[in-house]
């Protein structure tokens, strides 16, 4: 009897391991790329680390292993940062998109949509969409007449059995940057409102094993104001129960956490860096049984994308080469001269010839009283020289157009004040910084700095100094006009200004100025229609040979302390290079 029953025993235990089933799937997570697509910089003119194709030969070696239990999704902002985007967003407009391309190339299973998308206009990213061979996915991008989804809210895939329901949502901050014309007919819904709805429509219409969110938002922090939260993924993850890993974008900062939502329940955050040169690497490790998941273990982390197959990397761009030497000739076309090199660093020390380049085109362009313009690339260079296509990019990094806005003059000090608080440190003594450095020196964003560099404006058409012995407030102390009449805190003045600030980004018309956000679009007395950069290099073409000068509208005081600490803040943020 009791062999019987061992013998009974043990064929229940080997029918319930013949039905239980262990499966391990890849995640491979891309996002920020930012037209970065083969190992070539085409806005420096040199071989470069990174990009789609790099990514593709890391891929490449991942699919030989896992075959289809492989996943590739990415997280937004294609569409902008090299010439490989500008060029098929608004030169060859007819051409398939070649980001599109490359991506379909990649085998994406699904994209999300990014801000910087958004940047490039309704007939950019609605052709990039229509390229795409893989859905691109926004549950809270909303068609306002209609209340629906503009982009599919969600994709649901099966792999190894496994049911995998991947949920897109992009930054509701976009209003905050972008002007209406380019997003006409969207709205940008709240994230943590907008998860927990779709979620539940997952679970109750689809019943997947696992849920993945496939965020454009960063990790926390940005502008956060009573109705959103730029950067929500934390919180997504923390409030809405259900996802099992949440990979994300837009910050370009490679992390990874393991966290506890509301309910004690595990999920998995993760995101890279931005160009290609980080991914997000998951592991799902399941158990299934009767075709269910029951038991679940989630892995993560940030690789660097330089391990693949050199031959992979080649075979990628070999597939490309007639579009990269259309883009090769298109970047190399020269427009104009250049009497002296122009670099960007100069902007942190005080008045440069690079920004005030731009202040003077923007001043001419305009005919604006007053210029606004910060070191968009933080370390740009132009060289002496021939000003080539190329070389544009590097003067003016982003697609925005050129404001001219309404100001008062205590608004205009306002905008100044929290500019130069996000740029310089409150000197108590000759041996401070004058900087507002980050003593941890993060060599993948700011290099440096404690804040980013597209936030630190100074302007132009006035004369003023900046007292780094004085708290925020009391820094500015502007003397009048640059042309000698008198400055008024109660006029209202004329002034250039990129749409990005004049938006609202980096919160110094608004936060600064005081500026209420409902109020900005009937501040603006003119914009072009296309991108300042355009304007720039048209303006270059007609002008054929560039004398760059320092204006010297403004300075650092105390002058018993500003040029030594200068100099000493200079050695930090730039150690050991020379100007060459």
């Amino acid at each position: 009897m009791k062999r019987l029953l061992s013998l009974a025993l043990l064929l229940t235990s080997m029918t319930m391991l013949a039905k239980t089933k262990e499966v391990h799937l890849k995640w491979i997570h891309t996002s920020d790329v930012h037209g970065s697509l083969f190992q070539y910089d085409y806005l420096r003119n040199q071989p470069a680390k990174g990009g789609l194709s790099a990514i593709y030969a890391f891929v490449q070696d991942q699919r030989r292993e896992y075959g289809k239990r492989l996943i590739l999704t990415d997280g937004g902002d294609c569409l902008q940062g090299q010439p490989t985007a500008y060029y098929y967003n608004f030169i060859d407009t007819l051409s398939p998109h070649l980001v599109a391309e490359a991506m379909n190339q990649m085998g994406y299973d699904c994209g999300a949509m990014g801000n910087h998308d958004i940047e490039t206009g309704h007939a950019v990213y609605d052709r990039w969409v229509r390229d795409c061979r893989f859905p691109v996915l926004g549950a809270n991008v909303i068609d306002a007449k209609t209340g629906k989804p503009y982009l599919q809210p969600y994709l649901m895939l099966k792999r190894a059995g496994v049911k995998i329901a991947i949920l897109g949502m992009l930054t509701p901050a976009i209003p905050n940057w972008l002007p209406e014309q380019l997003w006409s007919g969207l709205r940008f819904d709240e994230m943590v409102s907008s998860a927990r709805h779709w979620v539940k429509v997952i679970q109750e219409r689809e019943h997947p094993d696992l849920i993945v969110g496939l965020f454009h938002s960063g990790y926390e922090g940005g502008i956060v104001t009573p109705e959103y939260h730029e950067n929500a993924t934390r919180m997504v993850a923390e409030q809405v129960p259900g996802f099992d890993l949440i990979v994300y974008g837009h910050d370009h900062k490679a992390a990874t956490y393991y966290m506890k939502n509301c309910e004690g329940g595990n999920v998995v955050v993760a995101g890279p860096t931005s160009q290609g040169k980080r991914l997000v690497e998951a592991d799902f490790f399941l158990t299934m049984e009767k075709g269910r998941v029951v038991e679940k273990r989630i892995t993560a982390g940030t690789p660097n994308t330089d391990g693949g197959r050199s031959e992979d990397t080649q075979a990628f761009e070999a597939h490309f080469a007639q579009q990269r030497q259309r883009l090769k000739d298109w970047v190399e076309q020269p427009i104009g001269k250049l009497t002296s090199t122009l670099w960007e660093r100069d902007a942190f020390f005080g008045p440069s010839e690079f920004i005030d380049l731009i202040h003077q085109m923007q001043l001419d362009l305009t005919g604006a009283d007053i210029s606004f313009a910060a070191p968009l690339s933080f370390d740009s260079r132009l060289q002496k020289g021939t000003i080539r296509v190329r070389d544009m990019f590097a003067l003016y990094k982003y697609e925005n157009f050129l404001y001219t806005m309404r100001l008062t003059g205590r608004e205009i000090k306002g905008f100044l004040e929290m500019s130069y608080a996000l740029w310089t440190n409150q000197m108590q003594s000759a041996d401070d910084h004058i900087l507002l450095l980050d003593n941890n020196l993060d060599r993948g964003t700011r290099l440096g700095l404690k804040n980013v560099s597209y936030n630190m404006d100074s302007a132009a058409g006035l004369l003023y100094t900046v007292d780094v012995s004085k708290p925020e407030g009391e820094r500015v102390q502007i003397q009048s006009m640059a042309d000698g009449t008198p400055f008024s805190l109660d006029r209202e003045y004329r002034v250039a200004i990129n749409s990005y600030r004049g938006n609202g980004g980096g919160e110094l018309i608004t936060r600064g100025a005081g500026i209420p956000h409902s109020e900005l679009k009937s501040r603006i007395l003119t914009s072009t229609d296309k991108d300042l950069r355009f304007y720039l290099m048209q303006r270059i073409q007609e002008q054929k040979t560039v004398t760059p000068r320092k204006l010297n509208h403004w300075r650092f005081v105390p002058d018993e302390w500003a040029p030594a600490a200068l100099e000493r803040d200079r050695k930090i943020l730039f150690p050991n290079t020379r100007y060459q």
